[in-house]
């Protein structure tokens, strides 16, 4: 195991040891354990009783956070002429078509979501190899797939987030900065977990939300009391 610095450690004390925190507790550790000088993300982690090898235990889905993620989210609209417009007035980062689809065929994946419109989604078929593992192909399922672009653009500029089970059931992403004040972090770790536990498949059995975690970018784990996933 690599040893770690000297500020995690420090920062891992104040964690104690065997106990599982409530949210309002968690939160207000997040400013004690960030152990970077920049503002670092806060991230959660949910591990999952569910088997992601089997299709109808797939666990995927999206959640408009309260207070956003505190990042610019950079979002390319992939329409027609006939939409680009409205997906520019909405805010959209990049707009275009053919163009861009011959970048990301070249590599370019310099975005973090893409919005399409059915009618193109034929055309982004073969960009599976490249958006699929980045996590960056439209999905009818995230609103990302839609006619209304400027509806969809506005949710993910707004704080939407999409999440999917990894194949080791855990779910992971970010809900916001350890600058934010607590409350707002934990309304949004409220936010992201209601959504989770809402999408339980029905084929699951046994426990459903077996641990969750809170970090900030390079510091130590908080554990949460799973409880706060069925309140």
């Amino acid at each position: 195991m690599p040893k770690r610095g000297k500020k995690y450690s420090e920062a891992a004390q104040i964690i104690e040891t065997g106990k599982e925190y409530s949210l309002e507790e968690a939160m207000e550790l997040i400013g004690k354990t960030a152990t970077v000088k920049f503002d670092a993300s806060v991230d959660i982690d949910v591990r999952l009783g569910v088997d992601p090898r089997q299709a109808d235990q797939m666990v995927r889905g999206n959640v408009s956070l309260p207070h956003g993620i505190g990042k610019s989210v950079r979002v390319l609209a992939l329409v027609n002429p006939a939409k680009q417009d409205e997906a520019r007035e909405a805010g959209a980062d990049h707009v275009g078509l053919d163009d861009y689809i011959a970048q990301i065929e070249g590599g370019w994946t310099d975005i973090d979501v893409i919005v399409a419109t059915p009618d193109v989604m034929g055309k982004l078929g073969k960009l599976g190899r490249v958006l699929g593992p980045r996590g960056l192909m439209p999905n009818p399922k995230s609103g990302t797939v839609t006619m209304d672009v400027a509806k969809a653009v506005t949710d993910v500029k707004a704080g939407k987030i999409d999440f999917r089970v990894d194949k080791y059931g855990i779910l992971h992403t970010s809900i916001g900065k350890a600058s934010f004040e607590p409350v707002k972090l934990k309304e949004n770790a409220e936010a992201f977990l209601q959504t989770v536990v809402k999408l339980r498949p029905s084929s699951a059995k046994g426990i459903y939300v077996k641990s969750i975690y809170l970090s900030t970018t390079m510091g130590p784990s908080i554990p949460i009391d799973r409880s706060v996933a069925v309140k």
